[in-house]
């Protein structure tokens, strides 16, 4: 049983130009690297942590409502926990995504028009209970088969725009994060 519950409703939602504000994560962990032909012994693999959709196929991303008493931050890192079970370091904002939910539309914002902030979450604990592990199932992926599998085209484009794209400039140096890939 899960001693952590996750929030529900809309009253505390945020709204900015017609648009619901959401907050979410790319959570990610590093692996040794075992192939044998890499000349870098010591490079980590990059693994992506995905989540099943509660209405169709395909992976998603933790991602949900921001709302009124928590930073942007905050709700990444609390959405991360309730849909995903992980708890990690918020380490860089990835960038701004506009998309349109097909099912939450509300009095705030009847078109569904929403704006996600999306954080690199690094991963440091899998819980083994968390609010939502009835209804989802996680899986670790690497950044090519996490993109052949993302449900929906603005995740697929933080993914390879702005999380491969941030973390190949932190890999060289330039990341400006305190991200320890240790």
């Amino acid at each position: 049983m899960c001693d952590l519950v996750a929030r529900t409703g809309r009253h505390q939602q945020r709204y900015e130009d017609g648009r619901r504000l959401v907050a979410g994560c790319i959570p990610f962990r590093y692996r040794a690297n075992n192939d044998e032909t890499s000349d870098d012994e010591h490079k980590k693999l990059v693994e992506v942590l995905m989540i099943n959709s509660q209405s169709g196929p395909g992976l998603l991303f933790p991602k949900g409502g921001w709302e009124n008493d928590e930073t942007v931050e905050e709700a990444a890192a609390r959405e991360a926990i309730e849909e995903a079970g992980v708890r990690g370091d918020i380490v860089h904002l990835l960038g701004f995504y506009d998309f349109k939910s097909k099912t939450h539309q509300d009095a705030c914002c009847p078109e569904g028009m929403c704006r996600a902030a999306v954080f690199a979450l690094h991963v440091k604990e899998e819980l083994t209970s968390w609010p939502e592990q009835s209804t989802r199932q996680r899986t670790w992926l690497t950044v090519p088969e996490a993109a052949s599998q993302c449900r929906y085209q603005w995740m697929q484009e933080a993914l390879l725009t702005g999380f491969s794209d941030w973390l190949d400039k932190w890999s060289r140096g330039g990341g400006g994060t305190n991200c320890d890939p240790a």
